[in-house]
Formats: C-alpha cells, sequence, structure tokens
C-alpha cells in the first residue's frame, strides 16, 4: 500500500478545490466498508474564527464514505477555553453557523465525548509522561475513522497537523488539561495596556485585576488553555513553560500515538494545505495567510503525512510564525516511540 497521495490544487476559498480533493480520496484504500459507521475527525472552527475549512469539504468526504456503502458522521470533542466549543450544545451551534449540519452533509454532527463531556475511557499508552490517556469512547465505537485536518500554525505546538487533530481531537477535557499542564502566562508589563482581555476570557478565573491595575495570574488555578495568550491584542503575554517546552510536543505526540495504536487498522488520514495560516482555528477572528495554498495530502499514518506536510510548506514559515517554538521534537519523538508507518 502507497503511504502518501499527493494532489495539489488552487482555489481558496471556494469550493474549486473539491475536484482535488475527490480525486485524492478515490485513490486512497478506504480500511473500511458496507455497513460500517465511519467518524470523519474534524475542526469546524471556534465562534468568531474565519480560517476554518468550509463545510464543502466535510461533504466531499461524506459523500466518498456512503459511495463505500459506510455510515460516516462528523465529530469533535469540547474543549477546555471559553468560547464557543466549550460546551456540548454551544460547539454543535458554532458548527451550524459555520455550515456544519446534517442537513448539508448529508450525515450527523456528533460530539464525541457526550453532552456532559463523560463519554470518555481510559486507553493504555505506557510512555515517559502517560501511563494511559483518556479520550472519546467514539475510540471503539466507530468501525472506521477519516482524520481530516486543516494544516496551519499554532502558538504552542508550531503547526496542527493530523497528529495534533488526533491528539487534542480525541482527548478528553481531562486529558487536554494533562497535556497543557506546564503551559502558563507571564505578562510583559511594558506591551500591557490593562485592557482586560485575559480576564474576560479565562474559563477559570484564574487572572484578575491586582491593586494597581495590572493583571496576574494564580498558576495554582490555571489549565493552562493558552486562551488569554492568544487573544491578547497588544501580544503582551507569552508562554511560561512550567517545564521544558519541550514536553507539551512530547504529550501531543503521546497521545496521538496511544489514539491512533487503536485505531490505526481502521483509518486514513487527509491534511489540507490551503489557507495556510498563522494560528489555529481554535482562535476567533482573522489570522495572517503563513504560506502559499499547496492542495491536499493522503496517507495511512498520522506523522508520516504530517512530516510530508511539512516539507511541502517548508520549515520557514512555521519557524517565522513561531520562532520559539521547538515543534520538531514532535517528529523526533515519534521516532523515538516507534510511531511511524513501520511500526
Amino acid at each position: 500500500m502507497v503511504d502518501i497521495i499527493f494532489r495539489r490544487t488552487s482555489g481558496f476559498p471556494d469550493t474549486n478545490c473539491l475536484p482535488s480533493l475527490g480525486e485524492l480520496l478515490s485513490e486512497l484504500k478506504a480500511p473500511f466498508g458496507r455497513g460500517d459507521r465511519v467518524g470523519i475527525k474534524l475542526h469546524w472552527g471556534e465562534e468568531g474564527n474565519h480560517g476554518f475549512l468550509a463545510p464543502d469539504y466535510a461533504r466531499e468526504i461524506a459523500q466518498w464514505v456512503m459511495d463505500l456503502g459506510a455510515r460516516p458522521f462528523v465529530f469533535d470533542t469540547t474543549v477546555l477555553y471559553s468560547g464557543g466549543r466549550r460546551t456540548a450544545e454551544g460547539s454543535l451551534k458554532t458548527a451550524a453557523e459555520h455550515g456544519y449540519t446534517e442537513a448539508f452533509l448529508g450525515c450527523p454532527v456528533v460530539i464525541a465525548d457526550g453532552p456532559d463531556g463523560r463519554d470518555v475511557i481510559d486507553i493504555e499508552a505506557g510512555f515517559r509522561h502517560f501511563d494511559n490517556v483518556q479520550v472519546a469512547s467514539v475510540v471503539d465505537n466507530a468501525g472506521g475513522f477519516v482524520i481530516f485536518s486543516h494544516f496551519k500554525g499554532h502558538l504552542a505546538s508550531g503547526f496542527g497537523g493530523a497528529v495534533k487533530n488526533i491528539s487534542m481531537g480525541f482527548a478528553s477535557r481531562a486529558q487536554k488539561q494533562r497535556m497543557h499542564a506546564d503551559v502558563h502566562p507571564t505578562l510583559i508589563r511594558d506591551k500591557c495596556t490593562r485592557c482586560g482581555s485575559c480576564i474576560d476570557v479565562c474559563p477559570v478565573s484564574a487572572a484578575r485585576f491586582a491593586s494597581d491595575d495590572y493583571p496576574v495570574y494564580d498558576g495554582e488555578i490555571c489549565i493552562g488553555c493558552a486562551q488569554c495568550i492568544a487573544v491578547c491584542p497588544e501580544v503582551a503575554l507569552e508562554i511560561q513553560w512550567g517545564s521544558d517546552n519541550l514536553v507539551f510536543q512530547e504529550k501531543l505526540v503521546e497521545t496521538a500515538a496511544a489514539v491512533w495504536r487503536r485505531i490505526k487498522d481502521r483509518a486514513v488520514i487527509v491534511n489540507a494545505l490551503i489557507n495556510i495560516t498563522e494560528e489555529c482555528d481554535c482562535l476567533p477572528g482573522d489570522h495572517a495567510v503563513i504560506a502559499p495554498d499547496w492542495g491536499f495530502i493522503g496517507g495511512y499514518h498520522p506523522v508520516t503525512v504530517d512530516a510530508e506536510s511539512l516539507a511541502a510548506v517548508g520549515a520557514e514559515p512555521i519557524d517565522n510564525a513561531h520562532p520559539d517554538i521547538p515543534w520538531r521534537r514532535q517528529l523526533e519523538y515519534a521516532r523515538e516511540l516507534n510511531f511511524t508507518a513501520d511500526c
């Protein structure tokens, strides 16, 4: 089985890319078939975000799955931070506002960790940071998966692709917090205008104004979601890593590796290298495009597809957008864990 399939394209944002995606899908060997319930893992964008992928691509994938005789559903999980995806109800509302509806897609839209975030299971990991990881029970309840990822930048992981989509995307809220545990804000006082954005956005009230009207952050309460860092209009906050900032990269990889071990015989991977923005679709607003549209890359292992995506885009856009993030550690650590296409 050929591990990587490339499809170049152009013409974002509209449906001009759909033929290229359709051609790629036609070349993939699906490890699922008639009657199987197949989850399409994707990101429909945070409330107010303008960089997310149009639902046309998800519909194209859903149609491909249906043509195989399988039963698709689109899914994501709830998140730690405030905004439109913190609760199942809010996330489904955001999905609908962005066009991800059953009526348009032709298949159900599901919050995989359930209406209360408790539809989760623990699975074995056996790695340096995690003996086990907690993920949505869909990992065992679907007959197949299409991991469809929008390749782009990310303020904590440097880039986001298939590994991050599997890791954060399948993780329970508790597992997300375990991965983010070493990420905390630190204030650059001479940049701060005391606008209070960081205080307003904090989901656990870890940020507050001190007596001198500058914000302070309670590290005992902080859950490390980094949303305050992302929304600061003056870039007056930066990540303070509680330990070596390589640890976050390793935790992402460990969680993804544990999930992949569970689903690898039932899954295919597709990365969309279009509208490659500086920041994740998790953040509201418009974000700068850092690289030209490249197309779609499909395959059968998330690390391989991410590595090929990075080779296509180049390291320079990621390094320029996030110069202090050791994102290369993800690929190195995956090899150390034997989380590769050969294993």
